[in-house]
């Protein structure tokens, strides 16, 4: 019987990392993952240019992999994960400042 010895294991794990149907299936993996994350942070109203993009680059990824193009897959993917990422942000940076009181804002009075 033959076995795989450390080294060999680690050269085959070494060159499927680079396979282009795992690359394209983990960016789309991660592009849900951050799509939901600025979904949840109303990415659709507060950044909506970079929701829209991160949107319209998913689906073109999700469609080169229905192609077998994973080159493109991977690509679109990564511009995907990319503006998902700055849509959650944006979002979240847009939140914030719209819920932090101004200097102009007068002070908040409490109730007796």
């Amino acid at each position: 019987m033959l076995r795989p010895s450390a080294l060999s294991v680690a050269v085959l794990l070494c060159l499927l990392s680079g396979c282009g149907p795992i690359q394209s299936t983990s960016y789309l993996i991660d592009t849900e993952t951050m799509l939901e994350a600025a979904r949840v942070a109303q990415a659709d109203k507060l950044a909506p240019y970079e929701w829209t993009a991160a949107n319209l680059y998913f689906a073109k990824s999700k469609e080169e992999v229905g192609y077998s193009d994973f080159e493109q897959a991977v690509d679109y993917g990564k511009k995907a994960v990319a503006f998902a990422t700055k849509a959650r942000d944006t979002a979240l940076k847009v939140g914030r400042r719209a819920s932090d009181p101004g200097p102009n804002d007068p002070p908040a009075v409490p109730n007796p």
